[in-house]
Parts: C-alpha cells; sequence; structure tokens
C-alpha cells in the first residue's frame, strides 16, 4: 500500500490487522518539517519511516500480509522491496492533495502491478465522485476506484476484497493471454 505523507495508511492497517501491527512511526522533528508538508495535517506528530506491517485472514487459503510504504520520496529507494511478491496494490488518495497519490500510482503502473485507488474520505476533504476522482488521478477505468475511511475495519475490508478481485482479474487474463500464445 503506497500514498502521499499522512494518507492514513498507518491507520488503515491498525483498523484492519488482526495482529497487532508491526509499526515504524518515529517523532517528527523539526528537521522534517522542513521537508514535510504538514499543512494539510496539521495534527500530524509522528510519520512512518521504514514501514507497516499487518495480517489480515479471509479464509483459511486467503490471508493477506500488508505492507505500508513511508509517504515522503526520500524513503522510495524501498518500495521496490516492499513489493517483492506482491499480486496487488493498493493506492490511498486524499483529495486535499490528489497530486501526492501520482508517485505511487505511476510506481505500481510502472511495475505492471495491478492496483487499486481508494479515497480515504477524510471529514475536512472535498467530496467529489468517482468520475471526477478518476480524472483527477488519471487513472483508466481498468483501475477501480472506491471510497473508505481508513479508521473503520468494515470500510477497509471492503477495499481490501476489492484489491484481492483485482490481482485475480488480472490474474486470469495474463493465464488466458500465455494459454492463447501456446
Amino acid at each position: 500500500m503506497a500514498g502521499g505523507f499522512g494518507v492514513g495508511k498507518t491507520t488503515l492497517v491498525g483498523a484492519i490487522s488482526e495482529i497487532t501491527p508491526m509499526t515504524t512511526e518515529a517523532l517528527m522533528t523539526s528537521a522534517g518539517l522542513s521537508v514535510d508538508d504538514v499543512s494539510k495535517v496539521p495534527d500530524k506528530t509522528t510519520t512512518t519511516v521504514a514501514m507497516d506491517f499487518g495480517r489480515i485472514t479471509f479464509s483459511d487459503d486467503l490471508i493477506l500480509y500488508l505492507f505500508g510504504t513511508p509517504g515522503q520520496s526520500r524513503f522510495w529507494f524501498m518500495w521496490d522491496e516492499l513489493i517483492r511478491g506482491a499480486l496487488g496494490a493498493l493506492v490511498l488518495v486524499d483529495t486535499r492533495r490528489v497530486e501526492d497519490s501520482f508517485a505511487a500510482i505511476d510506481f505500481f503502473e510502472n511495475r505492471e502491478l495491478p492496483y487499486v485507488a481508494a479515497v480515504n474520505t477524510f471529514e475536512d476533504a472535498p467530496r467529489y465522485d468517482t468520475d471526477e476522482v478518476r480524472e483527477a488521478l488519471a487513472i483508466p477505468e481498468s483501475v477501480p476506484l472506491v471510497f473508505c475511511d481508513a479508521r473503520l475495519r468494515e470500510s477497509v475490508r471492503h477495499v481490501l476484497v476489492v484489491v484481492v478481485q483485482q490481482a485475480i482479474q488480472t490474474l486470469r487474463a495474463q493465464q488466458r493471454h500465455v494459454n492463447a500464445l501456446g
């Protein structure tokens, strides 16, 4: 899972994980304030410095391991390692800072990793319909776009089901393509 700084990745992992989430939150320092724009998240006092990790079991044969990436560009070097073996991904979006989502979208698209875009519906964030958000993110119709509240377990569960469905659909399409090639 990826997205901009302060978009709710740590919150999302904490809301759904059946194990105590492993987080690498550190207090923000004055040095970080000089590079991190906290104007849209003024109450934020910590930031992820490596990753968040959680787990959710949907059934005996479907267990998701959740890896949340740090949102700041200075940590992007870790992303390739965090997606190793991934079958799908999630881009968490904040409509107050849509542009913060572009790096994650580009990252997953460049690696041809199926992903879902999920708008975290912050209380003070502007509301847009699906078409407006899709256009602002410049994502194709083939990419599912959902709305969620990263604080609520059932909302997060729905998003993760969509991620699994997208991954399965993509894997099946790839298999059909391979079979057609003979």
